[in-house]
């Protein structure tokens, strides 16, 4: 017996909170255990929102009826996944693998000025990852905040949009927070950690620098609508070995991510941790915790088009399977259109 169910790809004996829905019927937050068992919880919870708002009793509710084993005909396999949150505040963190910031720094344009002459892809890689490590000791997390109208559900059409020449994905490990506070050390940040969620957070990878401005870089473009699959449900953290997760992506078939979450150089609590010094944390909040390696750019430019199909799975957390195809603008156009590069 394999430790993970075919069904929902959930550990045995585990379960994950999501939002459904049947067709033609409103949406509902269930309790999904292992087996594609599926649990309606509206008659207590109005939405997934109110169940982060009151975490630990509904934890104890839901382990009970995990227990009992749900006395329910719903399946799984029968409803629409839609967003696990309908309107939480986005915190994403940018830069947070080692493997894929050194690699970025060797080969991408904005860090050539520090190549030294004459110096080697691996002997440049080496130096960068050092500086890597001493910011892991040194420095401090990048957070930037997002938008819930990019969510969608985990098995949604990715729509690509009008703007942007340069889809790419970045398929990331989310937390979700129950609780607040301000000020929490990274020990105390470890008890808002309500659970762990599959995140792709797509981008136009084209669509950051602009010239017209002095800051230079404008993350707008990351939140198109349905550039955020996400879902299927959020598990438990009780239920999720951390440091087994390994990052999986495909593209067609082809694997383009796949790597381990030990990796990070700044881990989930140090990140809550930074947030609460700059932000009032909130129950419901997601957290996405960086892209390992593997982006469309380190695949010859492989970026996403229409017809592609992703398929997606992070262990313990379930799986997405996403059709990419071009967004329906109704006949109109742009009236802004790509950022200026140059004057």
């Amino acid at each position: 017996m394999t430790e993970f169910d075919p069904a929902t790809g959930l550990a045995r004996g585990s379960f994950g909170v999501g939002t459904y829905r049947l067709p033609d019927s409103p949406a509902f937050p269930g309790l999904v255990l292992a087996d594609g068992s599926l649990i309606d919880l509206s008659a207590r919870y109005r939405d997934t929102q109110a169940v982060f708002e009151d975490w630990a009793r509904a934890l104890d509710w839901f382990a009970d009826l995990a227990a009992k084993g749900g006395s329910s005909d719903l399946r799984f396999a029968d409803v629409e996944c839609l967003p696990a949150l309908a309107h939480p505040n986005l915190l994403g963190a940018g830069s947070n693998y080692r493997q894929h910031v050194a690699e970025m720094m060797t080969h991408n344009k904005f860090n050539q000025d520090h190549r030294l002459p004459g110096e080697d892809d691996a002997a440049f890689f080496r130096r960068n990852l050092a500086e890597v490590d001493r910011r892991a000791r040194e420095g401090m997390p990048f957070l930037w905040t997002g938008l819930h109208s990019s969510l969608s559900g985990a098995n949604d059409d990715i729509a690509l949009p009008l703007i942007g020449e340069n889809p790419d994905w970045e398929l990331e490990l989310g937390v979700i927070v129950a609780g607040t506070g301000r000020y929490r050390t990274p020990e105390e940040a470890a008890d808002l950690i309500a659970g762990y969620v599959i995140v792709n957070d797509l981008g136009t990878v084209d669509e950051f620098r602009r010239v017209d401005i002095k800051f230079g870089y404008d993350w707008i473009s990351k939140h198109q609508p349905g550039f955020k699959p996400f879902g299927p449900f959020v598990v438990p953290k009780q239920f999720v070995d951390r440091d087994r997760i390994r990052i999986r992506m495909k593209v067609n078939g082809e694997t383009m991510q796949d790597w381990p979450v030990t990796d990070m150089i700044f881990s989930p609590e140090q990140m809550l941790s930074y947030a609460s010094e700059r932000v009032r944390l909130m129950p419901g909040d997601l957290l996405i915790t960086g892209s390992p390696p593997g982006n469309a750019g380190s695949h010859g430019g492989r970026w996403l088009k229409p017809g592609d199909v992703v398929e997606s799975e992070l262990e313990f957390l379930g799986r997405q399977r996403n059709h990419v195809v071009s967004e329906d603008s109704g006949g109109r156009g742009t009236n802004f259109g790509p950022f200026l590069t140059s004057w």
